[in-house]
């Protein structure tokens, strides 16, 4: 007799891809599991930024408003400052609008504005423990944190997985599974699948093994960084390096050092660290630190494959500069969560889960690569010794070094054509029909070029409730229809109804969609992704819902 436990999609690893990937498939309406070795998420910090296209995710499941809310206060910014010393010269003062600043930006947008939400800092620890919270409130959603997977293996028809947990063990069927497992990702070893590309960067600045750490510094606002005050508050000078990340603006920091042994056990050399590059004995207290690696650009060989895949760390190991890592994995979570369900759902064919891979993997090698090139970037930045002289060389080497700090500083900070430019052409679920924009690092081109995200437009009521282009597509395919006199879209209807496509029409006759998207007929995938464009319906409806979903 079949004993084991049932469920769609089962998620190993429950950190932000994980649950998100669970709250995505929620919102196609398919049942999950997550399963997770911690008891809850994590109480120590990691990434702080949240991008662009990230919070628009968070704005199709009703949480970017709440994500908002967390981190930083309103007014604190969210740039970057470089010191010699906390006490010392400020080398340079790199200002980013934070909560409130991007609130004003938003507000006063153009209504072509490609930006409805801009990027967000916050630490993963305290996003993460909203979105647990609000998984708990999802029906759809079975939380298993405190069980460990220990075998993941495909059977024909499902997946079997094998849970451990205190109350014993349970065999797992699923119809698919997602290793949102992280760097050691069992569901990755399990598939044999391994990284490629480069670990470790051999440099004195967030190189070899570094430290992480939590740690408590009252004090430090009020003495020392007063105005110059950042998200990122850099000490750099020939004797050491180290940035302080602002957790809540008050007197909590997460730290990055590669200036002290990771496998030192004692709490006294990042005590000593921290006061040094203020350059006074400060309080400071040690909440937690662990050792990690920074640096690494690994993608693996293979995304996944049947009824298995991979997403997040799981998929792809990135370096923190530019904070793309878990961005990358959510926007993974995105792309995966619509295949999935369409194949629960039984309206995916047989090529629309393997172009998760197609799709993907060449954007993890994208944003791979450009986060090693800010970390190399940085690494390749001088440390004169007389960078904190009061002399003339000591003024010179501060107005070089502040002026290449500034330069990176900046790049790590313009990164709108990472977070937003992701495209998918070629896909063999996606209909091309031109050359695409130009790829670029800095900046973002909207475009109605099949493959890429849906370009944003606010609405007459501007930024009142669903005013956002992005709020009115709908779970599922839409057809935007951006002719001046509608077309008629009852064939679309009819061919997607037949399929069993979740498919609605949104109708918008103002001429800036039409410029924005070029055509008048724009179909649109459930990741807001473009998907077809044409001036009229195709001579086969059907043939194009069946080549857009896999057939």
């Amino acid at each position: 007799m079949d004993r084991s436990v049932r469920t769609p999609v089962a998620i190993v690893g429950g950190g932000p891809v994980g649950l998100l990937l669970a709250l995505l498939l929620d919102h196609h309406g398919v049942d999950s599991v997550v399963f997770d070795t911690a008891d809850s998420v994590p109480t120590e910090p990691r990434g702080s930024t949240h991008g662009a296209r990230t919070m628009e995710h968070y704005r199709r499941l009703g949480l970017a408003d709440r994500i908002r809310e967390l981190g930083l206060p309103g007014g604190h910014s969210a740039g970057i400052s470089f010191f010699t010393r906390y006490r010392g010269h400020l080398l340079a003062h790199l200002p980013w609008p934070g909560p409130d600043a991007a609130r004003a930006q938003v507000a006063a947008a153009a209504r072509t504005d490609q930006v409805p939400e801009p990027m967000h800092r916050a630490n993963q620890m305290y996003v993460e423990r909203l979105l647990l919270d609000h998984a708990r409130t999802r029906p759809r959603i079975t939380l298993r944190y405190g069980s460990r997977i220990t075998a993941v293996r495909e059977r024909p028809g499902h997946v079997a997985l094998t849970e451990e947990g205190r109350s014993g063990g349970h065999t797992w069927r699923a119809a698919h599974a997602v290793g949102c497992d992280g760097g050691h990702s069992l569901v990755r070893r399990s598939l044999g699948i391994s990284y490629e590309g480069a670990g470790s960067l051999d440099q004195d600045v967030l190189g070899r093994r570094a430290t992480a750490a939590h740690l408590r510094v009252p004090g430090l606002y009020e003495r020392f960084l007063r105005g110059n005050a950042a998200w990122s508050n850099w000490v750099f000078n020939d004797e050491l390096a180290l940035n302080l990340i602002a957790l809540d603006g008050t007197d909590a920091f997460f730290l990055l050092t590669s200036s002290v042994d990771p496998d030192d056990p004692s709490d006294d050399a990042l005590v000593d660290l921290v006061r040094r590059a203020a350059g006074v004995p400060l309080d400071v207290r040690v909440l937690s630190r662990r050792a990690w690696t920074p640096g690494a650009a690994l993608v693996a060989t293979r995304f996944g494959a049947g009824r298995i895949w991979l997403a997040g760390d799981a998929a792809h190991l990135f370096t923190p500069n530019g904070g793309f890592g878990m961005n990358t994995g959510v926007d993974d979570a995105a792309n995966l969560a619509w295949k999935l369900a369409a194949s629960v759902q039984g309206w995916a064919g047989p090529g629309l889960l393997p172009s998760y891979e197609a799709e993907r993997r060449p954007v993890a090698l994208r944003n791979t690569a450009a986060a090693r090139e800010l970390n190399i970037a940085l690494g390749a930045i001088e440390r004169p010794t007389a960078l904190e002289d009061d002399s003339a060389e000591g003024e010179a080497a501060r107005t070089e070094t502040a002026a290449r700090l500034a330069a990176y500083g900046q790049l790590t900070l313009d990164t709108l054509g990472v977070q937003l430019g992701a495209r998918y052409d070629g896909s063999p679920v996606v209909v091309g029909d031109q050359r695409p924009p130009r790829d670029s690092f800095t900046s973002y081109a909207p475009s109605g070029v099949p493959g890429g995200r849906a370009p944003h437009l606010w609405l007459d009521d501007r930024h009142g409730p669903g005013s956002s282009l992005f709020d009115r597509l709908g779970p599922g395919f839409t057809l935007l229809d951006l002719c001046a006199e509608s077309l008629d879209a009852s064939g679309f209807e009819a061919a997607a109804a037949k399929s069993g496509i979740p498919f609605s029409v949104l109708r918008v006759s103002e001429p800036a969609a039409r410029e924005l998207y070029g055509r008048d007929l724009v179909l649109v995938r459930p990741d807001q992704h473009i998907a077809w464009r044409g001036n009229r319906p195709p001579a086969d409806i059907v043939d194009l819902l069946r080549r857009v979903t896999g057939h």
